[in-house]
């Protein structure tokens, strides 16, 4: 009897939790956009797909419109879909959904740094490295002469190659990647440098871990999961790693900081904590500074390496496109002539390539989770504040009025009739608004002269037929990741 007395109250308990669940997430539901019933505890994760979310909202979206609610576990989230809709969330009320998501993986970075912060901090570090980044960007020593000088070290790598096989992840990728430690350390890394691989190694599988379904499971659950074995904690610790990497770098910089000559951002950050040293409440801590260096130096080199690396294979399934290019670089630049930002306004073909290649693989589709900073009125709903709002990128680029047959990767999309470069409100790559990319103007450069500078001095040769090359992407979920691959690049010359 005692027993069966246990067992009922257990089951009691449990009903009442679930019951206390359900109310929870209906209440918290009251005048929130519509959406799929959510179950107690789980809400509605058996109604996504962890191996596609983005497909998952974009058929939540046929059903239930432009703006529909989702509970992730027990916390709704209300995802946007299509370009009014995306477009209104993120300028028109740029203001009340500029908070960041919680992202549990990166817990490390909370409240601290540029990307991930939420917390008091982020306006401030937000703008001072938006203008370091644009100072640094100008001037003999600005970015377009960094860029052009690593192009050359990447092409001297690219000969090297001799025409073999070779796998483009870590040699493509060391360019962006000395570009950005230049502006954050001044300092470059030779292609074979130990610690630069090491770092590039980190970089390139946090993005492939994050877009996994166990990494979608974690993000989506509130970290709950944070004790259980998994990919989670092969993250974090790749993300102390790095900040570790950082803190190191800034460290050194402050035993030889001299107050009146900055020699990058490091040093710039460091000088306004001196700025703040009798503060009581200081935005500029070591730890602080230390996150903030590892945001930059992630994204300056992930995003742009990705994208390059992704934009080959496309160029190598469509040999035809590669060969207008030839041409194109063959009567603005010529052979020998390292390109410059100026060729970009007598090259449209190259600049809608490049276009075309951010808006057909739709690097981080469903962009990074943002959040209600106040109790907001959004086309009839009130988004309490705290809410998660996606503002889903993936369904701007792919706008099928905007871009017919988006599917298919087509250049046309940003020419007119004329040929000329034709620019489009729904290229949206970088986001938009108060959280929109840091550093979109240097990616923007950066893949102009590095890939016109590839295609100026090789072809590409793929190992199979181009009808055979698979596009589809290994993972979809914080981002995309390209399949793996090698190449054969044969010198022009």
């Amino acid at each position: 009897m005692a027993a069966l007395g246990i067992t009922i109250a257990l089951l009691v308990w449990v009903a009442i939790l679930l019951l206390i669940s359900f109310w929870k997430q209906i209440h918290s539901s009251w005048n929130l956009p519509p959406g799929p019933f959510p179950l107690p505890i789980f809400g509605n994760f058996f109604q996504v797909d962890l191996k596609d979310i983005p497909k998952s909202f974009a058929k939540l979206a046929e059903r239930y419109g432009p703006v529909f609610t989702l509970h992730m576990g027990g916390r709704p989230v209300v995802v946007l879909h299509g370009y009014k809709a995306v477009k209104e969330v993120l300028l028109n009320h740029k203001n009340d959904f500029s908070g960041r998501g919680e992202i549990p993986v990166f817990e490390g970075h909370k409240d601290k740094g540029v990307i991930f912060n939420n917390g008091p901090t982020w306006r401030d570090v937000r703008r001072f490295s938006l203008t370091t980044l644009r100072d640094y960007g100008m001037g003999k020593q600005g970015n377009e002469a960094r860029i052009q000088r690593e192009a050359y070290f990447l092409v001297e790598e690219l000969r090297k190659t001799q025409g073999q096989p070779f796998d483009p992840t870590f040699l493509i990728g060391c360019a962006p990647f000395n570009v950005i430690a230049d502006i954050l350390f001044n300092r470059r890394f030779d292609y074979n440098d130990k610690q630069c691989l090491r770092l590039m190694s980190l970089f390139n599988e946090n993005f492939y871990l994050l877009s996994t379904p166990w990494l979608q499971l974690y993000n989506n659950s509130g970290g709950f999961l944070h004790f259980l074995p998994g990919s989670h904690k092969r993250i974090i610790k790749n993300v102390s790693e790095i900040k570790q990497y950082t803190l190191e770098r800034a460290k050194e910089h402050l035993q030889s900081l001299d107050l009146n000559c900055s020699r990058d951002l490091t040093d710039c950050l460091l000088m306004e904590m001196q700025k703040e040293k009798h503060s009581t409440e200081p935005v500029y801590t070591m730890e602080n500074i230390s996150v903030t260096l590892a945001d930059l130096f992630f994204a300056g080199t992930e995003t742009t390496s990705t994208t390059l690396r992704y934009g080959l294979l496309i160029l190598m399934k469509y040999p035809e496109i590669e060969e207008k290019l030839h041409e194109e670089i063959n009567r603005v630049i010529g052979p020998s002539r390292i390109p410059a930002v100026k060729d970009r306004l007598e090259m449209p073909y190259m600049d809608a390539v490049v276009h075309e290649i951010q808006r057909f693989i739709s690097l981080v589709p469903s962009n990074l989770p943002h959040e209600a900073t106040r109790d907001t009125m959004f086309q009839g709903y009130r988004i309490p504040k705290g809410t998660v709002v996606i503002p889903t990128l993936d369904s701007v680029l792919y706008d099928n009025q905007e871009f017919p047959e988006p599917e298919k990767f087509k250049p046309d999309h940003f020419l007119n009739e004329n040929g000329k470069f034709k620019y489009s409100d729904y290229f949206k790559a970088f986001s938009a608004g108060k959280r929109v990319c840091v550093g979109e103007g240097l990616a923007r450069m950066e893949l102009f002269l590095l890939l016109s500078a590839i295609l100026q001095h090789f072809n590409l040769k793929s190992l199979v037929e181009p009808k055979d090359i698979d596009l589809s992407p290994i993972a979809i979920g914080f981002g995309r990741t390209p399949p793996h691959y090698k190449l054969c690049v044969v010198s022009r010359s």
